[in-house]
């Protein structure tokens, strides 16, 4: 007897899977803390949603928020590991 393992997958948002590293690309000027953009103001927010947007006008208002606050986070996250001197 032959055990058949199943797999299911659980995550939901593949389309968001799919495009995600292009949009990573898209969104890199946005939230690379090289480009010296103040980290307190959101404007640079509202451009990343606005070329976004443009890039992929199929993602959904919920799914561009988590495409950007991802990169958004992985970029902090990035800069945490690595700061300049």
């Amino acid at each position: 007897m032959t055990a058949t393992t199943i797999v299911i997958e659980r995550r939901v948002l593949l389309e968001i899977r799919q495009i995600f590293p292009a949009a990573c690309e898209t969104l890199k000027p946005f939230f690379d803390p090289a480009n010296g953009w103040g980290s307190g103001s959101s404007h640079h927010e509202h451009l990343a949603l606005r070329a976004l947007k443009e890039e992929y006008p199929q993602l959904s208002a919920q799914e561009s928020y988590i495409v950007i606050e991802t990169v958004k986070r992985m970029h902090s996250a990035s800069h945490l590991n690595h700061p300049t001197a």
